[in-house]
């Protein structure tokens, strides 16, 4: 069986990739292929701070509450 661990590091001076993990155990055998980013990579946010600014998200209670409140205005009852 294979396991991935993926990180994202910075090129070190000389060409150096300095890579730390628990996940790997000492002595183990492991192929690393190295896929260089064509634009810088930004730090991964928060899930706070992703929250409601996805397509069609709401970002306060009050409009979804609006949304659904005008959908089941539209029912035929």
């Amino acid at each position: 069986m294979v396991r991935a661990i993926r990180k994202f590091v910075t090129i070190l001076p000389g060409g150096r990739v300095d890579l730390v993990s628990s996940e790997l155990p000492a002595g183990s055998q492991a192929e690393v292929i190295v896929l260089l980013a064509s634009a810088p990579i930004p730090p991964p946010g928060s899930y706070l701070a992703s929250f409601g600014s996805a397509k069609g998200a709401f970002t306060t209670p009050q409009q979804a509450d609006t949304f659904v409140r005008t959908e089941r205005d539209t029912w035929k009852l």
